[in-house]
């Protein structure tokens, strides 16, 4: 009898979790209204200095993040669980620039020779002290739930060469769209990635993430498979795309420009 109304109580805890995903309207406020679009939403920028006079706003939000427990995280489905984490990582990375504004020009200014920006270990989340990193690397990459290269699109580093910071909040109900629509909009940007003749010059991100791309997402066992899942927003013609399928294309990374992603006046 005990076993069972526990199980009862258990499943009424549950449901009432998973029935109600996170509120993230006041981080999509923010959004809409401090980040600038650049050339139809392939770059964009972030008002820091409007954003400073919303602080306490923003850091509401980050309160609310931090007061969710992993029960409650995991009654969520899978895709209200990554919206969550790709929100968290790009508010509390806005939170770190923040801490320092305006006297930085990036983001790794706020390393030390010991320790980068993103191994700092100051948001508190899921009931742990955790970093940048042990939430994009950990939390969202190192688990076997989610295995989305689109992530790299989503995730905010506070740079130039970072793919744009999406002007609205992620929700699990969008998220499918929002993740492809983020991934054609950097592909297309021929600052980060472009085409000429046989070969192809692309963001670093594909360097450093190529094992991501390349673990089976839409069958796509190798970078270059993953590209010609998308290479109409890359502008191949069909030549290219042969030569890209046949492994014929030579593939150099770009500088990435660590720069500060803030509206330059």
């Amino acid at each position: 009898m005990y076993k069972a109304l526990f199980l009862l109580l258990l499943s009424l805890f549950t449901t009432q979790y998973s029935a109600a995903s996170f509120d993230h309207s006041d981080w999509d406020r923010l959004l809409k209204t401090h980040v600038l679009e650049l050339q139809n939403g392939r770059a964009t920028q972030l008002d820091y200095t409007a954003v400073t006079q919303q602080r306490p706003q923003l850091s509401a939000y980050l309160a609310r993040l931090s007061d969710v427990q992993q029960p409650q995280f995991d009654a969520w489905t899978k895709d209200d669980q990554l919206a969550f984490l790709i929100n968290a990582y790009n508010a509390w990375t806005v939170e770190l620039i923040l801490g320092a504004y305006p006297d930085l020009a990036s983001i790794k200014e706020l390393g030390s020779l010991f320790q980068s920006p993103w191994k700092k270990a100051f948001v508190p989340l899921l009931g742990e002290q955790r970093s940048l990193d042990n939430i994009e690397h950990d939390l969202i990459r190192g688990s076997r739930r989610y295995r989305d290269p689109r992530i790299h699109f989503a995730v905010n580093c506070a740079s130039i060469g970072c793919p744009a910071l999406r002007a609205e909040a992620y929700s699990g109900s969008a998220l499918e769209q929002q993740l492809e629509q983020q991934t054609r909009l950097f592909l297309q940007d021929r600052s980060r990635n472009r085409s000429t003749g046989q070969r192809l010059e692309l963001s670093s991100i594909f360097k450093w993430y190529a094992e991501d791309f390349s673990a089976g997402w839409r069958g796509a066992e190798s970078l270059e498979q993953f590209l010609t899942l998308y290479a109409d927003a890359l502008g191949l013609n069909e030549t290219q795309l042969q030569h890209l399928r046949a492994g014929n294309t030579d593939i150099d990374f770009l500088d990435y420009d660590w720069n500060l992603n803030d509206i330059q006046r």
